[in-house]
């Protein structure tokens, strides 16, 4: 009853806290009087409301959450082999650092740049999603293999566990709780640089693309309303990864 009652408080506190700032962006549209500079949140729900009735709407936000999810799961399946790779060979990991941190200093802008004369403008968000990725799972995921007990290690091959019982009941319990950190970061980051990609190489039917053109004809409303459809997308996309990783956590306390 009183986690239902915490919970409860929780859910009416968020609420106010988005009709505040929402009651401070109206007065500030107000104060203006120039829906050009600061539109006011109802013209955006109205806007947005419209967009939901149109077909392109829904073909742009399913081909640009495509293409970044795309990268951001290859960058997984890349990071979980280098970080394997770094983890069994010291030299692996040497050689590793100065391209991973070249990547993480490097400006998105720059990136976008430098790809967009190697790759047709399609395949932009993706690669960019992938390398922004890349380097926080990577390294989320070298942290929580060599944090792993060495003793458990030591005592799964003196009682002859088998290479699946060894990862079931040692390695996936440690290596989860920082994958799972490293990986709503990382689509957090790979999302924003992904759409950013989008607004430079300009791919048919995009969120950038969209973002562009309203940018272009000074539709204040219509750039709100596609900037509320990129912040929702990443905030369910990242609720999703947090509820299957926390429930993959769960499952695998169960059979340990």
């Amino acid at each position: 009853m009183t986690f239902i009652m915490a919970r409860s408080k929780r859910r009416e506190m968020k609420i106010q806290t988005v009709l505040f700032w929402l009651l401070v962006w109206e007065l500030g549209s107000r104060s203006l009087h120039q829906e050009i500079l600061l539109v006011s949140p109802f013209s955006v729900i109205r806007r947005f409301s419209v967009l939901l009735r149109e077909r392109e709407f829904y073909i742009s936000a399913l081909l640009s959450t495509g293409r970044i999810l795309q990268g951001f799961f290859l960058a997984e399946l890349f990071a979980l082999f280098l970080a394997a790779l770094s983890a069994r060979f010291r030299f692996a990991a040497e050689m590793l650092r100065p391209p991973i941190a070249a990547i993480r200093a490097v400006p998105v802008a720059s990136f976008i740049i430098l790809i967009l004369v190697w790759v047709p403008s399609r395949k932009l968000s993706a690669s960019i999603s992938f390398l922004m990725a890349l380097p926080i799972l990577y390294e989320g995921l070298l942290t929580g293999i060599r944090e792993c007990d060495r003793e458990l290690l030591e005592m799964a091959q003196v009682f002859r566990l088998s290479p699946w019982e060894q990862l079931k009941t040692i390695w996936f319990p440690a290596v989860l709780p920082y994958f799972r950190s490293a990986t709503v970061t990382a689509l957090g980051l790979s999302w924003k640089a992904g759409i950013a990609a989008e607004v430079i190489g300009l791919p048919k039917h995009s969120i950038g693309e969209q973002l562009y053109n309203a940018k272009i004809y000074l539709d204040t409303a219509d750039l709100f309303a596609w900037t509320l459809l990129i912040v929702l997308l990443s905030a369910g996309l990242q609720r999703l990864f947090e509820t299957m990783l926390r429930r993959g956590m769960e499952r695998m306390e169960r059979l340990q």
